[in-house]
Parts: C-alpha cells; structure tokens; sequence
C-alpha cells in the first residue's frame, strides 16, 4: 500500500473544534388552509396537531392524507356481525370500516383486510396495529378483491360470514399529487391504484384509439362530448404527448372552448373531472374487476353470509343491483334491499364526500 507523507503529515481533526450543523425550523405553516399537499403537515400528523384535525372535521372537510369512512351505522346494520364470526373487508383503505369491523368480531373472530394499493396498505395495517388490532383478529393481505377466492383458500377457509366493498378511490388517493388523479395540481398522469402495474393514464392514452377513447368516456363517465373530446385528444397527442395532470386538464378546456363556445368554465371543469374519472377505470379495469368479484361472491359466502358494498359511479351501482337481484331470483341470494341506501342529510354535511355513495347488500341464500 502507498504511503503519502504529505497527507499522513496533516493531524487529523479535533472533533470538538467542527462546529455544530445549523438548526433548520421547519418551514412555517402555509396559513390556515395551505394548497401544496406537503404544506399540510398538521392534517397528516393528526396524533400530533389532533386540535387542527378537529377544526377540518369541524368544517365539513376531510384531513388532508386520510379518509373518513361512510355509513359506518348502516354497513354495522347490514353486517350483523357477531364476536366469534369471519369477515373481510375488500378495500381496506385507511382502516375507518375495519376498526368498526374488529370491534364487533372479537373475542374470537377475524377480520381480512384485502387492499392493491401497495402505497397505502402498509400504513393502514400499522395504523390498525398500533390500535390494538393483532395478527390474531387482524390479518392484512395485499390484493385486489377480485382475488378472495384465492385469499380465502390459501387462509384455509371455505367462506366467510360477512364481506364489505367500499368501491371507487380513497381520499389518500385522490389528495396525494403524486398519485395523478387529480388536476388541482401538476403531477405525473399516473392514476393506477396499483403504481407497480402497467399502463399508467399517460401510457394508456398514448395507445388507445380514438373510437376506445370515445368509448370510455361514454360508459365510464356519461360524458356529452365523448366524441370530440376523443377525437380532438388523440389528434394532438402526436405532437404533444399527455403525460401531465395539468396538460390533460388545459387540453380538455382548450377543446371545449374552440369547439363548443358559450360554455361556462364550472361547465367545462365538470368535463374534466369526467375525463379523469373514465381514465381511471379503464387505466384500472375497475368495471371488470367488480364484475368478476360479482360472480364470484356467492361462493365466498356461507349459507346466511351478509354482504355490502358502497358504490359511487352509476356503473358501479347497476352492476350491484343487477347481480344482486339476479341473485335472488335464482336462490343464490336469500334477500337484497329494493331501494337503495343513501347517507342521511346529517352525514352529507359533515362529509361531503358522502353525497354520491350507495349502499347495496344481500345475504346468501
């Protein structure tokens, strides 16, 4: 080995003598209500600023990072569920349905908490965890609903006595920016409620037709100007590929404005939120996936099994109610509800984000 008498000649330095690093504050809160979702820092360390997460749940909001669970009372109602039994809930989420869930299985009975979000899922299951929740009434497993079947065979059991669905996107989803489902911010066109699965919203609609594209925004969003909207995006895409949140937001105004005049902008925000929505589904295959869950439910049940879901997208809820009334016309279901059930005028002002949801049940024949 080479000796430097240069370097080796230098004393090495006092140790007390290197001044300490500067104290960094954290950044000051950016007012009341700060718009970048990384500003929110009281919201999303609520055991911390518990006293500001009230305030947002005072007013009607939900905390910035989380997601406030709907119809607790009426999905407990359905559910019936006795200390002792078996459930899953198939779209974990940020745990608000599952701690109700928990609550009434113990002593003695299960939760399976299924979600295919691998960014979420690990926090929910530290969250329930840190709650009380062990392995022995809480088993978390990373899966699409689809999969139950599979889950429940590789758990050894045959069914189970009770299954939740909260169908649709969480608010952890739909605040964080990095996740691209939303256009208040400019972020990656993402929108995969599994980021490790191919395509992303950008590489969708950099490949699909203009007569597919129409089509998604008819069946997944009901939206009037499908047509235009398809052909007019996939024209430009050639020239300017959509990789952006914010870039599919201004292309879908700046056709709309050159195309349909006279539209008010609160008009044309409502086509852009269709868009967002139809992208989604078909980038998640949302409507394939629920209806294989559909025809495989039955299967997961036990005789007298309760079942629940929550839906939020008028595909979603005729899928629902179709399978469960055809259900019961072929005894595979003993009863489901005729009239659908909807979140009292209480909870829709509390959370506003209960106002589009549905809940649907059936019980196994």
């Amino acid at each position: 080995m080479l000796h430097d008498p240069i370097s080796s000649s230098i004393p090495d330095p006092d140790p007390s003598a290197i001044p300490p690093a500067p104290h960094r504050r954290r950044p000051r809160y950016a007012g009341k209500n700060p718009r970048r979702f990384a500003d929110k820092y009281k919201e999303l360390n609520p055991e911390r600023y518990a006293a500001d997460v009230a305030k947002v749940l005072a007013a009607g909001k939900t905390p910035a990072g989380s997601h406030r669970p709907i119809m607790v009372a009426e999905i407990l109602a359905v559910l019936a569920l006795r200390p002792g039994e078996h459930a899953v809930d198939c779209t974990l989420g940020f745990g608000g349905h599952a701690r109700e869930l928990c609550a009434r299985l113990t002593p003695g009975g299960r939760l399976i908490g299924l979600d295919v979000d691998p960014v979420e899922h690990p926090k929910t299951t530290a969250r329930l965890r840190g709650a009380g929740w062990g392995e022995d009434v809480f088993t978390a497993i990373r899966s699409n609903f689809a999969g139950l079947p599979k889950v429940l065979a590789g758990l050894g059991l045959a069914g189970v006595d009770a299954v939740l669905a909260d169908l649709g996107v969480s608010s952890m989803q739909l605040d964080d920016p990095a996740r691209g489902f939303t256009f208040k911010t400019d972020s990656p066109l993402d929108l995969r409620l599994n980021p490790a699965r191919a395509p992303s919203g950008a590489e969708w609609l950099a490949r699909v037709s203009a007569a597919d594209l129409a089509t998604a925004f008819t069946e997944n969003s009901d939206e009037t100007h499908a047509e235009l909207l398809a052909r007019e995006l996939t024209a430009r895409r050639a020239s300017t590929p959509l990789t952006r949140t914010l870039q599919l937001a201004y292309a879908i105004r700046a056709i709309l404005r050159e195309h349909v005049p006279r539209q008010d902008p609160e008009t044309i925000d409502d086509s852009v939120r269709r868009v967002f929505q139809a992208v989604r589904i078909a980038v998640n295959d949302e409507f394939g996936v629920l209806d294989l869950f559909l025809r495989q439910l039955p299967t997961c049940l036990k005789p007298g099994g309760r079942v629940a879901i929550l839906t939020f997208h008028s595909g979603e809820d005729r899928r629902v109610k179709q399978a469960f009334r055809a259900g019961v016309r072929d005894s595979v279901y003993a009863a489901t509800n005729d009239e659908v059930v909807r979140a009292g005028p209480e909870e829709r002002r509390a959370n506003p984000r209960s106002s589009s949801a549905k809940l649907r049940w059936a019980i196994r024949a």
